[in-house]
């Protein structure tokens, strides 16, 4: 099936007592059972719950993956993967990720005795030279929050294979309409849900996806374990947000093409970042692995107090600390959603104080470049 057709039906089903279209929110804590370990495959709502499973089910056909595992958070579905290595074990994670993820492994994780290096994993080399005999995964993010710096996902997985590493990549930015990285061999792909995949700014979610059994049996037991699950509300208001993800997705990287093409003739802009561009540096490898680019775009003016003052005069775009909703969001992530990364590594990072993320939403184009002309001409 097409990605359209899926994301409006994989994983639901008319309801079979009344016939209603869409999947129903099964709003209960506990279920009914006939007898001690007699009962319909549903225990606990914590363990089950239909409206989640429908969901699970609904974003790993997107993701070309068997198995989906839902959480309350893209940190907690992150969480759940540190639980696949232990005490004693080295992780190689992309330099420039998001903020909460650097620190979740930096001020929690390392506590309990795991190792991090951080890598510029564009950099094969520097993947491969990074590998100690104690390396059990890679955790990529391409393109990376905020420098959209990618990764070659399948020249990654076979780094991985070889040297038997577990593969993950948190596919945020792209959705699974634009990238598919377990097509590509990796292992398994994360979401911040709460990002393009719901698009809405009313729930916070993630998820996790892999065709591989035994990873998808040790994260459900996690799942069940800590508990750190959605309510099935959120993931009902997730579900019915995917059905148009297709679309959003167009609109969100046709308005981001124009965006970023208005930018790279406005002299204030120093650096505009866009896989999008001729002048991203892995423009090439983004149509390779990619079937599209996106709509984040990343801008540096060069002036910490330009970029404070163009901020304060946007009226659309909104100052907010997510992405990949509806409407247009911007930041300053320095001082925002990565501002946990000390300022040492964020300017090596490129991080810079005047560096402006905009998530390009789905307003009428024109309104948006006109929003951005006001507030830098005045």
């Amino acid at each position: 099936m097409g990605f359209s057709t899926d994301a409006i039906h994989a994983g639901q089903k008319p309801d079979e007592t009344t016939g209603a279209i869409i999947t129903p929110i099964y709003q209960s804590s506990t279920y009914a059972q006939e007898g001690i370990n007699e009962h319909k495959g549903y225990e606990y709502g914590r363990t089950h719950n239909l409206t989640r499973a429908a969901l699970e089910q609904n974003i790993a056909v997107l993701e070309k993956g068997k198995y989906g595992i839902a959480f309350a958070s893209g940190l907690a579905a992150t969480q759940a993967l540190m639980t696949l290595v232990k005490n004693g074990d080295h992780v190689i994670v992309s330099d420039n990720v998001y903020g909460g993820t650097y620190r979740l492994f930096e001020t929690i994780f390392r506590d309990y005795g795991i190792d991090y290096s951080w890598v510029e994993t564009s950099n094969l080399d520097d993947v491969k030279n990074a590998i100690k005999i104690n390396t059990k995964m890679l955790f990529i993010e391409t393109p990376t929050n905020p420098m959209l710096t990618l990764t070659d996902l399948s020249a990654i997985s076979e780094i991985a294979r070889s040297n038997n590493l577990i593969s993950i990549v948190d596919n945020t930015f792209m959705s699974p309409y634009f990238q598919n990285p377990l097509a590509l061999g990796i292992d398994v792909v994360i979401h911040s849900s709460t990002k393009f995949i719901n698009g809405h700014s009313d729930v916070i979610g993630g998820i996790v996806l892999t065709s591989d059994e035994k990873i998808n049996e040790r994260l459900k037991y996690v799942q069940n374990a800590a508990g750190a699950v959605p309510s099935p509300f959120d993931c009902w208001l997730t579900l019915r947000a995917t059905k148009t993800l297709a679309v959003r997705m167009k609109q969100h990287q046709e308005n981001a093409i124009k965006l970023a093409e208005f930018l790279s003739s406005q002299n204030y802009a120093r650096d505009i970042i866009y896989p999008g561009l001729e002048s991203h540096p892995q423009h090439e490898l983004a149509k390779k692995q990619m079937s599209g680019f996106g709509g984040m775009i990343s801008v540096d003016v060069g002036d910490v107090e330009y970029a404070r003052e163009i901020i304060k005069r946007l009226k659309i775009f909104t100052l907010a600390e997510s992405l990949g909703s509806v409407e247009s969001l911007v930041c300053i992530p320095s001082e925002m959603t990565h501002a946990s990364v000390p300022k040492e590594k964020r300017d090596q990072l490129g991080v810079t104080d005047s560096l402006i993320r905009f998530s390009v939403g789905l307003e009428d184009i024109e309104d948006l470049i006109d929003d951005i002309k006001q507030a830098t001409e005045k």
